[in-house]
């Protein structure tokens, strides 16, 4: 039934094509544009705050913005939200996916807000349908949550559930996790700079993305007034919440169906949904794709997942390697600090062996060192030390508050590698 009313709002759409007004269009399309651009600089100041010491290239977020844009209305449960906090990742030296994962979800609380007030002012003019009567529109994503008690329910359950492994994944980095996660909120610490940089730009943004739904209205022939306009953005703030497919299509035509219902015919307000959901998503492709191609030198989805798995590899061989050149730095150390790290008491000249083995003497010994001293001191000479890492002053206020562990966890290991030498000897 959903699929058969939609195709029918197709090809209405199709069949009014002829009478679509081309300079609202085009102008719509390109305050369009305009608005996504002031999302993309809102998300950069973000960022920018995240890692103050870093120079932030708004082109490249700008690039990584448009083109999720333009996947997440082909692509189910906003997938091109992946893209983008690829994208941006490998356009910020340094950077680590859970900062800008946060950086994401400050973006939103303007979204919340700024929806908020739509949807409060649609309720307060009496065209708002009550949400148990969404169960009748022809839409798969509001009918399938609301129709069944239990089915929300098992959907809320798994949410939580996918979130708490989440954690259990991260738990034995939960430290270092929070830390970044936190790193991410860092501009909301100042609320002056956050209202300016942030919000203050924003809610430009939300000006003119209402400016081009004003057009739009102009370029389907439906009555173009600022009351259209809020209903139009109160019916895609629904719609993100709702995102099971690409772009919300479906509950935005249906929900606008029903708030603009007595000012057009049915069928030209559900022309006017297809052809915005449309035109948004054609507009934004092309945008994407173009951003893609020019700024980050991608030719297709499948070379940014490729992309994502060697960068990913090529992570896991750095820590390794890190990994190796601090052991080996250890050992070296444990090698001359020995079993006290710092100066205890003066080993004995003597030993008692177990029983059965003869007692060795300071005087039975050799004057020079041992075999293993002197072949231990051959391997030490051509070891290759790292030499200190550089700061990275972004994140030195993370490495002051893990610093305490990583010094007590390298004391366990440097006396654990004391330990089998003394027994191998």
């Amino acid at each position: 039934m959903i699929i058969a009313s939609f195709l029918d709002d197709l090809s209405g759409f199709f069949s009014n094509l002829g009478h679509v007004k081309l300079v609202p269009l085009l102008v719509g399309m390109a305050l369009f544009v305009v608005y996504l651009s002031f999302r993309a600089l809102a998300f950069r100041n973000i960022l920018q705050d995240a890692y103050p010491h870093e120079n932030v290239p708004y082109p490249k977020v700008w690039g990584a913005y448009l083109a999720a844009y333009g996947f997440n209305n082909v692509i189910p449960a906003r997938g091109g939200d992946v893209l983008k906090v690829y994208l941006t990742k490998t356009s910020i030296p340094g950077s680590s996916y859970p900062t800008i994962g946060a950086a994401l979800l400050v973006e939103a609380i303007f979204d919340l807000c700024a929806g908020g007030v739509a949807v409060l002012f649609a309720i307060s003019i009496g065209v708002f349908p009550d949400p148990p009567s969404w169960v009748s529109l022809d839409s798969f994503d509001l009918s399938f949550v609301v129709s069944d008690g239990r089915r929300a329910l098992f959907l809320v359950t798994a949410i939580v559930i996918g979130v708490l492994v989440l954690f259990a994944l991260v738990a034995l980095r939960v430290r270092l996790f929070w830390a970044r996660v936190r790193q991410g909120f860092a501009v909301l610490r100042d609320r002056r700079r956050y209202m300016k940089r942030v919000w203050g730009i924003q809610g430009l943004g939300w000006l003119v993305r209402g400016s081009a739904f004003f057009f739009f209205l102009q370029a389907f022939g439906l009555p173009a007034t600022v009351e259209n306009v809020f209903l139009v953005l109160s019916a895609n703030a629904v719609a993100a919440v709702f995102p099971f497919t690409p772009g919300g299509a479906g509950v935005v035509q249906a929900l606008l169906v029903v708030l603009l219902s007595g000012q057009a015919t049915k069928d030209a307000i559900a022309a006017y949904g297809v052809g915005q959901q449309a035109t948004i998503a054609v507009l934004s492709l092309a945008v994407g794709f173009v951003a893609l191609a020019s700024i980050f030198q991608i030719r297709s989805f499948k070379e940014v997942i490729a992309r994502g798995q060697e960068d990913r590899r090529a992570e896991k061989e750095a820590e390794r390697a890190k990994k190796a050149g601090e052991d080996v730095a250890a050992f070296a150390a444990s090698d001359e600090r020995g079993p006290g790290f710092g100066g205890g008491a003066a080993e004995t000249d003597t030993e008692t062996t177990r029983p059965g083995r003869r007692r060795r003497s300071a005087e039975a010994e050799p004057a020079g060192p041992s075999a293993v001293d002197s072949w231990l001191d051959e391997v030490d000479a051509t070891i290759v030390r790292p030499g200190p890492p550089p700061p990275v002053e972004p994140d030195g206020w993370l490495d002051e508050e893990l610093a305490p562990d990583r010094a007590r966890e390298q004391r366990r290991e440097d006396r654990a590698r004391w330990r089998r030498r003394q027994r191998r000897d």
